[in-house]
């Protein structure tokens, strides 16, 4: 078996194959020298909070080399044979070769987009403009803030990792200017939730734009970068700042296997069926490269790293004739900004009115305390539940609460609830931990859950 990618999807394929037979011949290419590395934790590293790069692996190659594996780094797949089964590399010495495979894993991921701004194709990282997506995104970006010693940055773009960096740059001392063209920040959540991430970002010093437009980044004379944009109000507004880092999203990246001929599904992704396979024989693909089959939704295309280790599993074990299959994604997701945590999973009622699935979604707000209010610390968790107002079907939950509140321990608990098709009524049932520091007899899932069926009684 071979797997093309060193991320997530394609060491999780390659481990699962070599744990269930450790006599297969497995190879994982990789095109630059860092396989297996958390990209998730980048900006923790340019926070300083994790002090080296080298921690982000989340296993070393000596790791990797004793399960068996060969990991060829530097190597960059061109080229699919799918009748041939053979796959072409280029070698760093820039020599190709052909590799023969009984089954192939595709698992090249996602690419950064870069948006359409004037002036942005023609700077880049030497000028202080920068993607973030791999390590090497990583490293240009620290030489930049090494270099330039910079005093303040924008950051284009007010998603995960776009909030991440907020939090990053901060606490070197930068002062960070956030444009998002949406009216919200956090856009996966809904807007009063966003709302409460702003005013964390503020409270830290972040000067927030949001429904703000970019529409060109120059140079000026003196080497600091002009970013020039329009507001909510179609009034012109621009800063003049040392860095500019553009984190506007990603597209999946399927150059190799459209090459090859494989079908493409939503979003352009690579189409798999349930057990990862494409519409190429003896070809698999996983992670932000595929296609996502969400629980709820159907075929969709989300990008995100637990999603990429569960399908590189199951692509692994198929790989060696296995009949697994991925279970299905509800798009679970959590963000730390500064001390408030923001998650959410399931659908939101916009989506899943979108999802014409018969549903009649109805929300309902409540900010139930993270533990007895008796207790010191008590916290309020502000949580939106979303459920079927017809059958009382769970849909989906979002949550916005201080780090001490174990925001992600509960959004979990309503995927569980999710993945198990749960009604909003029976997340009351669930036998949940309860001690005064940490909780209450009703947890604020239940509570909060209640408040919903309170609100859109089913006379049950």
């Amino acid at each position: 078996m071979i797997a093309v990618g060193g991320s997530d999807a394609g060491i999780s394929a390659a481990l699962r194959a070599r744990e269930l037979d450790p006599t297969s011949e497995v190879t994982v290419v990789v095109a630059d020298a860092y396989p297996n590395f958390s990209i998730c934790g980048i900006p923790y590293y340019i926070s300083g909070e994790v002090t080296h790069w080298s921690s982000l692996a989340h296993r070393t190659a000596d790791d990797l080399a004793a399960t068996g594996m060969e990991v060829r780094v530097d190597t960059r797949a061109t080229h699919i044979d799918p009748a041939g089964k053979r796959l072409t590399v280029e070698r760093a010495d820039g020599r190709s070769e052909d590799l023969a495979y009984d089954a192939l894993v595709v698992g090249t991921g996602s690419v950064s987009v870069r948006p359409p701004i004037d002036g942005l194709a023609e700077l880049g990282p030497e000028q202080g403009v920068h993607l973030l997506h791999s390590m090497g995104d990583t490293f240009a970006l620290e030489r930049s803030l090494d270099l330039r010693q910079p005093t303040d940055a924008v950051i284009i773009g007010a998603g995960y990792i776009g909030l991440e960096m907020a939090e990053a740059l901060t606490m070197r001392g930068i002062s960070v200017t956030q444009i998002e063209a949406l009216p919200e920040v956090l856009p996966t959540v809904d807007g009063e939730l966003g709302a409460l991430v702003r005013t964390e970002l503020v409270t830290h010093g972040v000067d927030v734009l949001t429904g703000t437009t970019v529409k060109a980044v120059s140079r000026e004379p003196d080497d600091r970068l002009r970013v020039d944009a329009t507001g909510p109000d179609g009034d012109p507004v621009a800063r003049v700042v040392d860095v500019v880092l553009v984190v506007v999203g990603v597209r999946p990246d399927t150059a190799l296997a459209t090459q090859a001929g494989a079908e493409l599904g939503f979003r352009g992704a690579i189409a798999v069926d349930e057990q990862m396979r494409t519409s190429l024989p003896g070809v698999f693909a996983a992670g932000d490269c595929a296609v996502t089959h969400h629980r709820l939704l159907g075929t969709t295309w989300l990008p995100l790293g637990t999603t990429a280790h569960k399908q590189g599993r199951v692509a692994g074990e198929n790989a060696l004739g296995g009949e697994r299959r991925f279970a299905g994604s509800l798009g679970t997701q959590v963000v730390k900004v500064f001390d408030l945590v923001a998650a959410r999973t399931g659908l939101r009622e916009h989506e899943a009115l979108a999802a014409e699935r018969g549903w009649a979604p109805v929300t309902s707000s409540s900010a139930p305390d993270d533990h007895k209010a008796y207790y010191p610390g008590a916290t309020p968790i502000t949580t939106r539940v979303t459920g079927d107002s017809a059958t009382g079907l769970l849909l989906g939950a979002q949550l916005v609460g201080r780090r001490t509140a174990e925001v992600a321990k509960r959004v979990d608990t309503y995927a569980t609830a999710l993945f198990h098709g749960m009604s909003v009524d029976g997340v009351s049932d669930l036998d949940l931990s309860y001690t005064p520091p940490l909780g209450s007899p009703w947890d604020a899932v239940q509570a909060a859950a209640q408040t919903w069926s309170r609100e859109h009684s089913l006379g049950r």
